[in-house]
């Protein structure tokens, strides 16, 4: 007796494939991507690039660590605002987050001589009561996060500016420079990584080395690191794990997503606080890189991240979009400010750009999402 099932077993409809297992062409599976843009985009940006800056080292290994860096400080906070916006959330407040968290690791340092891990762990902590505030608010009020973060922005913006004239008479902090040396928490954040294996490069003659004989690149900034790492750990969650699905089930419907077992308030504030965390590190970064603390640092840079993160493929309804786009959005970002510096336009042109950029982006958005959908 043959056991083998019949192909109408298999196809009650009479030998036609069920639609929810056709298997879709690569090429379609890519246009349905919400990061397929985003990387046009990049290929586009760096082909301009790669003609209009030819020759102006904007392509030699230190010009590519200028705006690699320029794109890490971005895309740390933008990988944070893709996870929120996803989620259906909004944060204006990241940028006055990173003036505040600035001042509160310089001022107790230098001020008060409090070693540096220990301003650090005071910033983050913080950071995670705003965002904490941020979360709880949303959801205990039914307020839109836009109004709630806004409001936060010029609290926290004004705490900033406030504490630090009540305590040391001015708004910038300096000095914090002679504080990083020999602390285990301040190494995360400042230096560069794989020094070493730049030196052994420059020795063979794969890399440059300037008139001292030293590599034109010492290393890799740990601003980099911070980006890659936090964009590979928000991918993975996106993709692999439950929480990664309560992220799109909260964004794309909050309700269904309740009737389902999905716990909406604890994501959304995990979210909020996520993205506070993010600002912080931020926050660390350009302290540690630049030795002091100012209270306007972070101005405008919410706009930033989400322009980045919409750039990237990103919904502004929420429930679609991936932290891979956010980080190509942030590359984009990158690339346009030093190839602007590199090809000798006028800076000032830069933010015309940067809303040109936004605007083609979100309609060459929509129409391959469409394209997308007719292809299915």
């Amino acid at each position: 007796m043959n056991s083998t099932p019949s192909p109408e077993a298999n196809n009650p409809a009479g030998g036609q494939q069920d639609e929810r297992l056709r298997k879709l062409p690569f090429w379609k599976r890519a246009l349905s991507r919400p990061e397929f843009g985003a990387l046009a985009g990049t290929i586009l940006v760096l082909a301009f690039f790669l003609v209009v800056a030819s020759g102006t080292g904007m392509f030699t290994p230190s010009g590519i660590v200028v705006f690699l860096e320029v794109a890490a400080q971005l895309g740390i906070i933008a990988t944070a605002a893709a996870l929120l916006m996803i989620g259906g959330e909004f944060d204006l407040s990241i940028g006055s987050m990173i003036g505040l968290a600035g001042v509160l690791i310089a001022i107790p340092v230098v001020q008060y001589g409090w070693p540096m891990w220990m301003a650090i762990l005071l910033a983050f902590s913080c950071a995670g009561l705003v965002g904490w505030a941020n979360g709880y608010l949303v959801n205990r009020t039914g307020l839109p996060s836009f109004i709630v973060t806004l409001a936060f922005l010029f609290i926290l913006r004004g705490l900033a500016i406030g504490i630090s004239r009540l305590l040391t008479g001015r708004t910038q902090i300096g000095g914090v420079q002679d504080h990083i040396p020999g602390d285990w928490l301040a190494s995360l954040f400042s230096g560069e990584v794989g020094t070493g294996l730049f030196n052994w490069m420059a020795s063979h003659g794969w890399i440059g080395t300037n008139f001292a004989g030293n590599p034109a690149v010492t290393g890799i900034p740990v601003s980099i690191v911070w980006w890659l790492g936090l964009t590979a750990l928000a991918t993975w969650i996106l993709l692999f794990t439950p929480y990664g699905n309560w992220i799109f089930a909260s964004g794309g419907d909050a309700n269904a997503a309740r009737n389902s077992g999905v716990p909406v308030r604890r994501v959304k504030v995990s979210l909020f606080m996520f993205t506070a965390l993010s600002a912080t590190v931020f926050a660390c970064l350009q302290v540690m890189d630049t030795g002091s603390a100012d209270t306007l640092r972070g101005m405008l840079k919410e706009l930033e991240a989400i322009i980045a993160v919409v750039i990237g493929g990103a919904l502004l309804t929420g429930g679609y979009g991936s932290a891979i786009g956010a980080a190509l959005g942030a590359l984009i970002f990158g690339m346009v400010q030093m190839g602007i510096f590199y090809t000798g336009v006028n800076t000032d042109w830069f933010k015309v750009f940067l809303g040109v950029m936004l605007l083609v982006a979100v309609l060459f958005n929509n129409f391959m999402r469409k394209k997308a959908l007719e292809a299915k």
